[in-house]
């Protein structure tokens, strides 16, 4: 059953003893009650990227400054002239479908990042970069499982805020890391809406994120990069 935006109010402002410091099931911070929808809470994007260096190109900006009124072209997304000679020449070398680009999630080595901040007057980002971003919230739930999903102004921008891990966990702390991808190159800005988090009551005994020692994400700030998936052997299912 999903939490109405009043009953999220009231879980802020109520106090559980059988919490962590007694803190309230839901902690958003900052928190403005102008941002409290019918059944959800509004989400803000940080100022902060990363993408993954392996994925980038040589000679290519992950991301262009946006200067409002001036007029874009293919070049712009190249900061060596030569490179982007070598683009016009072999365009396959810079497709992101190109194999050389290939992410491999069990190499800690491919998960080495760049670090971009989204200036005040915003950031071009490119439909062929995955980015990571964060969320300007800091939310602690509890006793509730929480998710997180576009704004639909955002997604009628055809902007996704995250890749199938937009569902958090009873007992998770932290913000929320975001997976950003585009369809067209788009304008991105700091603390602009990019998505709204909603909570809902679950049955069954508590496994809490916080208290799990096996879990990656929790009290994470900024921009989080995956954590190494392992190959693990799979014990046969016995018939």
């Amino acid at each position: 059953m999903q939490l109405t935006g009043p009953e999220i109010m009231r879980r802020m402002q109520m106090p559980n003893p059988d919490n962590p410091q007694s803190k309230p099931d839901i902690v958003i911070t900052p928190f403005d009650e102008k941002c409290l929808g019918s059944n959800s809470y509004d989400l803000h994007l940080g100022n902060q990227l990363k993408i993954y260096k392996h994925t980038l190109p040589y000679g290519m900006l992950p991301a262009i400054e946006y200067k409002r009124g001036r007029v874009y072209s293919m070049r712009d997304w190249f900061w060596d002239y030569s490179a982007y000679l070598e683009y016009r020449k072999y365009p396959e070398k810079y497709d992101p479908r190109n194999p050389r680009f290939l992410l491999d999630p069990c190499d800690a080595d491919q998960h080495k990042t760049t670090d971009i901040e989204i200036p005040d007057g915003g950031l071009i980002l490119s439909p062929d970069v995955g980015y990571l971003g964060h969320t300007v919230e800091y939310t602690e739930t509890y006793n509730l499982f929480p998710y997180i999903d576009g704004k639909s102004s955002v997604g009628r921008n055809f902007i996704l805020n995250h890749h199938t891990a937009g569902r958090g966990d009873d007992g998770f702390c932290g913000q929320w890391t975001l997976e950003i991808k585009t369809m067209y190159p788009t304008v991105v800005y700091p603390n602009m809406r990019i998505g709204q988090i909603y909570y809902e009551e679950f049955t069954g005994a508590r496994k809490p994120y916080n208290e799990n020692h096996a879990s990656h994400y929790n009290g994470q700030t900024g921009p989080t990069p995956a954590a190494v998936i392992p190959i693990e052997k799979i014990s046969q299912i016995q018939r």
